[in-house]
C-alpha cells in the first residue's frame, strides 16, 4: 500500500506563485511515475503534469505549459509542482497520484487518471483576481 499526501495549497492572488509538495511512502518511490491532477467542481480530474520515475521525462497539460514545473526528489520520496503566474482559472483541488507500472511513462496514457494506482486526498488552491 502506498500513501500519498499533498501539501502546500492555499490562497494566492493572480500572478502569484505556490509550490505544492507530495510525499509518497514506500521504499520504491523511485520506481513510481508521478502525476498531478486538478479537479473543478462537478468535473472530472484533468492532468496538470506528470514525471517519469527517474525525472527524465515531464509532461504538462496545455493550460499550464510555461507556467508550472514538475520535479521530484527521490531521496526525499517527494514530488513538487511549482506554479507560477497563477490565474483564477487555476483554482481547483489538486491531487497527486502514483503510477506503479514498470512500463516507461512515454508508453503510458499519462494524462488519464485511470493509469494511476494511488491518490492523495487533494489540496485546495484558490487564486483571486
Amino acid at each position: 500500500q502506498v500513501q500519498v499526501v499533498e501539501s502546500g495549497g492555499g490562497f494566492v492572488q493572480a500572478a502569484g506563485s505556490l509550490r505544492l509538495s507530495c510525499a509518497a511512502s514506500g521504499r520504491v518511490f523511485r520506481t513510481y511515475h508521478m502525476g498531478w491532477f486538478r479537479q473543478y467542481p462537478a468535473k472530472e480530474r484533468q492532468i496538470v503534469a506528470a514525471i517519469s520515475r527517474d525525472g527524465g521525462a515531464t509532461y504538462y497539460g496545455d493550460s499550464v505549459k510555461g507556467r508550472f514545473t514538475i520535479s521530484r526528489g527521490n531521496a526525499a520520496n517527494t514530488v513538487y509542482l511549482q506554479m507560477n503566474r497563477l490565474k483564477p482559472d487555476d483554482t481547483a483541488v489538486y491531487f497527486c497520484a502514483a503510477d506503479t507500472s514498470p512500463l516507461p511513462l512515454s508508453g503510458r496514457n499519462y494524462y488519464s487518471a485511470l493509469i494511476y494506482d494511488y491518490w492523495g486526498q487533494g489540496t485546495q488552491v484558490t487564486v483571486s483576481s
